[in-house]
């Protein structure tokens, strides 16, 4: 690509990402004159056929399945999809140390009792110095994790698909020996892409494999974890607890056991909170716009193959 490289913007202008497609070395353009298009709308207003002249598509959300399920991310050899994976990686690895915490030491507990005499909860108390947390899914947010939890003086093991080896990590671990690490790590953090071959990823046999002080925090999607197994676990305290920014279903309806177990902390999907997206994802989109024009491989591009 030259310095001449046309960027459109949809469904509508938007001041922070022109900036940012400058900033990366092009310009905005039309769509039907574009060699790209950043999209920063939703699923249901993206055009459903696209000129032949657009040959990269870069999509506002970490979590694409939507996009899949609507058809829109094909396996085009002429055009390359890109998510906003990493782009919100230290905000919603952030809130997962936040969840972690809370529950290791016994927050939820604590807010609930409203008085100082709590020596009963004392034994609840614990720490995360000394521990190990398993990373399931250490992509960008468990990279941007990795070294929270080092300052507090846990230890992390990462799992991906590949195997390769994260930075900060004692260990990582490919999926195929995901069965390994339940009764070894102490703690949990999900941040697993959601797709077929991740649907319940946590069910009955991966909780009753943990340690029954073992908190699960889950900040990727409520579908990687089985509802119903979670509550059983929860009641019967066969795990410490569980911190969720998503559930299965979503939203959670008023009245679920979720919201009155007293082990479990729930936040309404704002790990990635609305006031940080915009210029994330502009830094996102600089980046980029920046390989693109340099003809470099693009940071997060999806592979229609495997769903994200």
């Amino acid at each position: 690509m030259s310095a001449t490289t046309k960027i459109a913007l949809g469904p509508a202008p938007d001041p922070l990402l022109t900036e940012a497609v400058v900033r990366g070395g092009a310009v905005v353009a039309p769509l039907e004159s574009a060699d790209a298009l950043v999209w920063a709308g939703g699923v249901e207003e993206f055009p459903r056929t696209l000129p032949e002249g657009i040959t990269w598509v870069q999509l506002p959300a970490a979590g694409i399945e939507d996009w899949f399920d609507a058809g829109v991310v094909t396996a085009d050899p002429g055009r390359t999809w890109t998510s906003a994976a990493g782009a919100f990686s230290a905000t919603v690895a952030e809130h997962a140390l936040t969840l972690l915490l809370a529950g290791v030491r016994a927050l939820p507990a604590h807010l609930a009792a409203r008085t100082w005499s709590q020596q009963e909860l004392f034994h609840r108390v614990g720490t995360l110095r000394g521990t190990t947390v398993a990373i399931v899914g250490a992509g960008g947010i468990g990279r941007a994790l990795v070294p929270m939890l080092a300052a507090l003086g846990a230890q992390t093991i990462a799992v991906n698909r590949s195997g390769s080896p994260v930075p900060g990590a004692i260990a990582t671990f490919p999926t195929s020996r995901l069965s390994e690490v339940w009764p070894r790590a102490d703690h949990f953090v999900i941040a697993a892409p959601a797709t077929t071959a991740t649907y319940h990823l946590v069910s009955r046999d991966e909780l009753a494999l943990m340690k029954p002080s073992a908190w699960v925090v889950n900040v990727a999607r409520g579908t990687l974890i089985d509802t119903e197994a979670l509550v059983e676990a929860l009641r019967d305290e066969k795990i410490g607890g569980a911190g969720l920014d998503v559930t299965d279903p979503e939203p959670l309806p008023d009245g679920h056991p979720l919201w009155t177990l007293p082990n479990v902390i729930v936040t309404p999907h704002d790990s990635n909170p609305p006031a940080v997206r915009p210029p994330a994802y502009a830094e996102h989109v600089t980046l980029n716009v920046a390989r693109f024009v340099a003809g470099e491989p693009l940071a997060a591009r999806i592979d229609p193959v495997i769903g994200y």
